[in-house]
């Protein structure tokens, strides 16, 4: 929506609003009913029923792996349901206008980063990006990585502009990839599995971080357990046949081992 100026609204803050008239925080956003994805050589994920909350943190509980990850990308709209329905923002199936209101962050399938570049040039390209196609664009400054990564970072310490991708710790490099996929603020970030982290430490410390986003915006996550007491998440759903069953009964049986 806009204004009466041709403008759209923004927050006190100088943000977008985070969501679209007559929907409030806790309203509805997304509804999936029976919804599946199927690809030309078989099965992906499906059916799944969930819905997502406008503000803060939904975590999906299911197991990691490509399903799971094309679900995300449905949630984001780069991915359009094979079976069953996905209301977003009151429309159904619309594919178009979710990918219009969401982004996705931190999943390698879709915004991976090539390894030997360093932070300088990774914030150039997406300051370029959100600039006017009309405005020219000079180098980016230590002000443009602090106005891109200080909203995701919190008091962590933000990479240097001549640090290679690479060799960023790993929770600093997680949030890099949050940060330069939130420059634009959509109503939805979609972001890779808390998860994929291999220290539990660095887990809680993103969903820390995923949570103070969330106050603005609609953040979605996933995680295989969903063992995060007192994390501050708005909801964590069960979301079951992420995976052909056969996988899905082993995964089970080493996880109550």
């Amino acid at each position: 929506m806009t204004s009466s100026n041709g403008e759209e609204p923004v927050a006190a803050n100088g943000s977008k609003r985070t969501t679209e008239p007559g929907v409030a925080a806790g309203d509805v956003l997304l509804e999936a009913s029976e919804m599946g994805v199927d690809a030309s050589w078989g099965h992906i994920y499906g059916p799944v029923d969930l819905t997502v909350r406008a503000g803060g943190v939904t975590v999906l509980v299911g197991a990691g792996g490509r399903g799971r990850t094309s679900l995300m990308l449905t949630l984001a709209g780069r991915m359009k349901p094979s079976a069953g329905t996905l209301t977003a923002f009151g429309r159904v199936n619309e594919a178009h206008h979710l990918f219009d209101h969401a982004n996705i962050a931190n999943i390698d399938e879709v915004d991976g980063i090539t390894q030997t570049i360093r932070v300088h040039d990774i914030v150039t390209e997406q300051v370029r990006w959100a600039a006017p196609w009309y405005g020219w664009v000079p180098q980016s400054t230590d002000a443009d990585l602090e106005r891109i990564c200080r909203p995701v970072f919190g008091d962590y310490t933000l990479p240097t502009m001549d640090a290679m991708v690479e060799e960023l710790p790993e929770l600093t490099a997680a949030l890099f990839r949050i940060a330069v996929a939130n420059i634009r603020k959509p109503q939805i970030l979609v972001v890779g599995g808390i998860d994929t982290l291999h220290s539990i430490r660095n887990a809680h410390m993103l969903l820390e971080r995923l949570v103070a986003l969330g106050r603005e915006q609609t953040i979605i996550t996933a995680d295989v357990n969903g063992a995060f007491p007192g994390s501050g998440a708005r909801e964590y759903i069960e979301v079951p046949n992420l995976t052909d069953r056969e996988f899905a009964v082993l995964e089970q049986e080493a996880l109550s081992r």
